[in-house]
């Protein structure tokens, strides 16, 4: 089986596969196809890739391949000039991507889509979403230091003393975390919210307060993603998060619901409540944002306030971010695989079944099903 690596689009600084991840595919007798100049935003030259065993062809020739692997999806154009049957893996959130899921079903092309990887103890190893996460919340930090006025530890000097900055995280999944810990260690006294009850614990245990709100549904059957609440719930969060992000100096936003717009955490009226000189990243600006002024990849200044449009901050560590999602795919790719280097598509695997999206002109996974193509099902 051949397997094709692309160059991601402009602006997109990882790769799908490093070298040393194509060692481990040469070992599954697969041969792999690299086009030219794709690991060259991550420090991987073609060099590299050549001297273990992979090939390096232009974007045509790896767009032939059996198997395809990249982060982006390929252009429409090029997704239109694929054959029946060959294997797509890219991470194209096909939970609000329902023209994109069609076309793959007319066309007949297998996909796997990695940010639909169940959050299973099995498919940690695997799970895209929970690595590039951390690259993410890990970055929101230092990008909110570089645009913040202030320090974030509290220091003595022969001036005078310089209180510690607050930092408030909204979202206690994997980047949020990442934040807490990277804030805490930056110095900054550090506070989080979560509609999850089980973050409470994790949000501690990192030393930073919890801040919670009563009456949270917080549904088992989500799979660890948050949930839609209650509007009464919500009237009572933006109270909270209002008053706590008045004296705040640094809000990381990260809460998102799959296939849905997010949440409005911090509203117009807020964001004119709080200090000048504070800043917002907002790592759900391409799903609609968790503040109401976020604006997708752009840095805006409203009220004093610095907000930061950034869903994508996992590119700007290239080589690291690179090197996870690789070992992300690399376990993924094992399951596929055969002893033959050929592909083996066990569908009672449930990390197979589940990150599948389409095969032979059918939807195959059931989470797709179920928020996707409801309506048709019912």
């Amino acid at each position: 089986m051949t397997i094709g690596l692309l160059n991601e689009p402009s602006g997109e600084n990882r790769v799908a596969l490093l070298p040393e991840s194509v060692i481990t595919l040469v070992d599954l007798k697969t041969e792999v196809l690299i086009e030219n100049g794709a690991g060259n935003s991550a420090f991987a030259l073609d060099n590299a890739y050549t001297d273990v065993g992979g090939k390096i062809v232009s974007r045509a020739e790896a767009l032939k391949c059996d198997l395809i692997v990249g982060i982006n999806q390929p252009t429409d154009a090029e997704i239109d000039a694929l054959s029946e049957k060959q294997v797509l893996i890219c991470v194209f959130q096909p939970l609000s991507n329902k023209a994109l899921v069609e076309k793959f079903i007319t066309k007949n092309i297998t996909t796997f889509s990695l940010d639909n990887v169940p959050r299973t103890t099995r498919a940690q190893s695997m799970d895209v979403l929970s690595s590039m996460a951390t690259a993410t919340g890990y970055k929101a930090v230092l990008l909110a230091a570089t645009h913040s006025p202030r320090f974030f530890p509290m220091l003595m000097t022969a001036a005078g003393s310089i209180i510690p900055s607050k930092t408030m995280v909204l979202g206690a999944g994997v980047a949020g975390l990442q934040a807490i810990a990277t804030a805490k260690r930056l110095g900054s006294v550090v506070e989080a919210f979560d509609v999850r009850t089980a973050a409470e614990e994790e949000v501690l245990s990192l030393g930073a307060k919890f801040i919670k709100v009563e009456g949270a549904k917080d549904e088992a059957s989500a799979g660890g993603y948050a949930v839609e609440q209650s509007e009464d719930y919500k009237a009572k969060q933006r109270e909270l998060v209002h008053d706590h992000a008045t004296k705040a100096n640094i809000i990381i936003t990260t809460a998102q619901i799959p296939g849905r717009t997010a949440p409005i955490l911090i509203t117009k009226k807020t964001v004119a409540d709080m200090q000048p000189g504070s800043v917002i990243v907002d790592l759900a600006a391409s799903s609609g944002g968790n503040c109401e002024l976020t604006e997708n990849d752009k840095i805006v200044v409203k009220h004093g306030v610095t907000i930061i449009g950034d869903s994508n901050l996992s590119s700007s560590l290239s080589m690291d971010a690179s090197k996870m999602f690789g070992k992300n795919v690399i376990n993924f790719l094992k399951l596929i695989i055969n002893e033959e280097g050929g592909l083996n598509l066990n569908f009672e695997d449930d990390i197979v079944l589940n990150t599948c999206v389409t095969n032979n002109k059918e939807v195959v996974s059931e989470r797709v099903k179920n928020i996707l193509f409801q309506s048709v099902n019912s």
